[in-house]
């Protein structure tokens, strides 16, 4: 295991935020080189690249997903492959998920499949929502559309190597979203000439939050941010803004949410006079599971003699990979990293080089079924 160890240490020491992930995928693709894939496809969804290893035979298609991306987070951790690279650091553990992708290739060259297609896709930026929907918007996606896609996340606070799984739902759906506020500046010794915001933007902040209560499955509204006018003392007020993180177990409840937000700020604005306008950032689609493929899953776990459980409900994060979710049979699991590991997106993580080759073992007893 040691090159493979040495390369998340080279990936970790050069991280590259969503949509830069240049470097990072000239590195993966030095990797593959050698390797001879039957098909190599480069700057797939901006930079992301996928791999084809060919079996003899006719069969399924099979693809297997890891991000390119770090985090505009400092890395905190001391060690010899700390980030070199200022206020960006790989704190969600991308650079190990690479790792055992490449590892999986690294087999996949000795011994090709039976029959069918493996791919393996190293998707670009997973952290802001839009590395998943430019991949499947791609044309030469439908190359290697696959019939079944399998992913993986470490997980920091669960017992190191323990597989978590889920049928249905394994992490929420989420957006970012912002309404805008737009009525009048005016002087503020005389603010009846103009249109001032603030009382909407107050009614808003207390309103919001409540939605959630009016659907039936979990859903959560998280208010972020708000601004009202500028620190102008002379002048009141006639824009001001409130932005929130929306989330839901369910699809169709993140869009009612969506909708009651969308209602409730019309209502407010109207009732002030104040035009109104939305936007979204960082989307994510519900990661669902397909239960057929849990068996499969299940299966690799026992083989290799790990502890798993079964988690009772979705986690709260979101992970695009959702998307797929939505375009063939998926499955998304956990890989415990630790009781003791740092949290992901805190300074001080980093991905144990332990999980690598027991994320390997578990992708390859996969396709092997």
């Amino acid at each position: 295991m040691n090159h493979l160890i040495q390369l998340r240490h080279t990936l970790h020491q050069f991280p590259e935020v969503a949509l830069e992930e240049s470097q990072t995928a000239r590195r993966i693709l030095e990797f593959f080189t050698p390797l001879r894939p039957d098909l190599v496809i480069e700057n797939l969804g901006g930079t992301g690249l996928a791999f084809v290893f060919k079996g003899k035979n006719q069969g399924k298609r099979i693809l297997f997903r890891c991000e390119l991306d770090a985090l505009p987070i400092e890395d905190l951790k001391m060690s010899d492959h700390q980030s070199q690279i200022s206020g960006k650091g790989h704190l969600c553990g991308h650079d190990g998920h690479m790792t055992i992708i490449c590892g999986l290739g690294d087999k996949l060259s000795k011994k090709r499949p039976d029959s069918g297609e493996i791919v393996l896709l190293f998707q670009p930026a997973e952290e802001t929502g839009d590395g998943a929907k430019a991949i499947l918007e791609d044309p030469r996606f439908e190359e290697i559309r696959p019939d079944a896609a399998f992913a993986l996340h470490n997980l920091p606070g669960y017992p190191l190597y323990q597989v978590v799984m889920r049928k249905g739902t394994f992490a929420a759906g989420s957006t970012g979203m912002t309404i805008i506020l737009t009525g009048k500046t005016s002087h503020s010794a005389h603010p009846e000439s103009g249109i001032n915001p603030a009382q909407a933007l107050a009614q808003l902040i207390q309103k919001l939050p409540e939605l959630p209560k009016k659907l039936s499955g979990f859903a959560l509204l998280t208010l972020i941010h708000s601004e009202l006018g500028s620190l102008a003392f002379g002048t009141s007020a006639g824009k001001a803004s409130l932005s929130m993180t929306l989330r839901a177990f369910d699809q169709n409840d993140l869009e009612k949410l969506i909708d009651l937000v969308k209602e409730t700020a019309r209502v407010e604005a109207e009732k002030a006079g104040l035009k109104i306008d939305f936007g979204f950032v960082e989307s994510f689609a519900v990661s669902k599971n397909d239960p057929k493929l849990y068996p499969i899953v299940e299966n690799a776990g026992k083989k290799l003699g790990l502890s798993i459980i079964e988690k009772p409900e979705p986690f709260r994060w979101s992970e695009d990979f959702g998307l797929f979710s939505q375009i063939c049979p998926s499955f998304l699991f956990g890989l415990g990293a630790g009781e003791d590991c740092p949290q992901l997106h805190e300074g001080t993580y980093d991905f144990p080089d332990e999980l690598i080759e027991t994320g390997i073992g578990m992708f390859w007893e996969i396709l092997k079924n």
